[in-house]
């Protein structure tokens, strides 16, 4: 067996950063920007009031002054005159600034009567102007790679980037194996359950910007799995769940040896999600999951997501590991790194105690694994553990 840090450099070697697309700015949201984007244009493009008030010549602002109104100003109506001595625009936010004024006095401290307005109350020292300028200039840019939030996608309309240079979404190919399962609807007998590991595993990579191809569930018989093998061709990665361990029913690694498969590993020093195996096949990475639950996902935090990280372009880190103060005592641990299901709340965590890979119930009630090495001494409440968040 080789360790978790051991397994995740081999299959990273498997994978490679995809292509490049262009999508519309209205498609760009939680994609990954592959090359840096440069403003067109300033922000704002002039010098604009800040707030609803009269624009005046600074050096007559003081309490108690009048100004004769001889015009108005809005957003997208700017005033086309010049302001002079003893004269006001009226103002409102966003509107460009008038020639000749360079201060805004709010509207609450004004008194107007007709077109005269005095100075109701100190102005303050604040010109409530926004320079040009102020948010961005042309050709500052917005870096690449990230994953594009929805502030990003409102920076780049700003910017008037109508279109957006993006990476390609790494195909994945889901593939269930077994006798035993049947879909999420379907009427299972009186020996089977649901395949649901193939839905939470679509659900975590589409979440991390892959698309996901569901295929048909392989049966236990090579000639099912070399069939459903077949109907993966295209994908980027291949995933199957089950049939990776040693028993009799177990035909994913017998299959793809058969197929032609350069295996890169089988097993890893872990809980859960010790039958592990990784390879290339017919052009494509292939990762074989193991079958319970907990441990096909599991699986697809640790091992899958940086892979997915790789391909987008966003560099493959190792576990992004956070830290709280136990709140129980734990038990020593055992001879594989385990990943534990637990709650993590006010900065303590809490390690669930049933944690049979199993029980899909303790995974939704979880936001961590708690991180523990092989061998890891008992652990007392009060002292800090490592965990990744989910």
């Amino acid at each position: 067996m080789i360790t978790v840090d051991e397994a995740r450099a081999l299959l990273l070697d498997l994978v490679q950063t995809g292509d490049t697309e262009e999508v519309p700015l209205a498609r760009a949201a939680t994609r990954v920007l592959a090359n840096d984007v440069a403003a067109t244009r300033d922000q704002p493009p002039f010098a604009a009031s800040s707030m609803d008030g009269y624009a005046v010549k600074a050096a007559e602002v003081e309490q108690h002054a009048m100004f004769k109104l001889i015009g108005e100003a809005a957003a997208g109506h700017g005033f086309d005159g010049t302001v002079g001595a003893g004269q006001a625009v009226r103002i409102f936010t966003g509107a460009p600034i008038p020639q000749g004024a360079d201060f805004v006095v709010i509207q609450e401290d004004v008194d107007r009567k007709g077109d005269l307005i005095t100075i109701s109350d100190d102005p303050g020292p604040k010109d409530n102007i926004r320079p040009a300028g102020v948010d961005f200039r042309v050709g500052d840019t917005i870096s690449a790679p990230r994953l594009l939030r929805a502030e990003d996608v409102a920076l780049m309309a700003s910017m008037n980037i109508p279109r957006v240079p993006v990476r390609r979404k790494p195909v994945v190919a889901l593939i269930s194996t077994g006798d035993e399962l049947v879909m999420p609807g379907e009427v299972p007998g009186p020996d089977q359950i649901i395949a649901s590991n193939t839905f939470g595993l679509k659900a975590l990579f589409e979440r991390h910007g892959a698309h996901v191809r569901v295929l048909p569930i392989a049966r236990d018989t090579v000639a099912s799995l070399e069939t459903t093998f077949g109907l993966a061709q295209g994908a980027d990665l291949v995933v199957t769940i089950g049939g990776a361990s040693v028993g009799d029913h177990d035909l994913v690694a017998q299959t793809t040896q058969q197929l032609g498969m350069e295996r890169s590993f089988y097993k890893v020093k872990m809980r859960p999600g010790k039958p592990l195996m990784a390879g290339r096949l017919a052009g494509a990475a292939m990762v074989g999951l193991p079958g319970n639950p907990v441990s096909a996902m599991v699986c697809g935090y640790v091992f899958i997501l940086p892979m997915l990280r790789k391909m987008l372009g966003l560099g493959a880190v190792d576990d992004v590991l956070m830290t709280a103060a136990l709140s129980q005592d734990i038990a020593q641990n055992g001879p594989r790194q385990h990943y534990m299901r637990a709650r993590v709340e006010g900065g303590q965590i809490t390690v669930f105690d049933n944690q049979d890979s199993s029980l899909l119930s303790v995974l939704s009630e979880s936001n961590a694994l708690a991180v523990r090495a092989a061998d890891d001494p008992a652990r007392n409440a009060g002292e800090t553990l490592h965990y990744l968040p989910l």
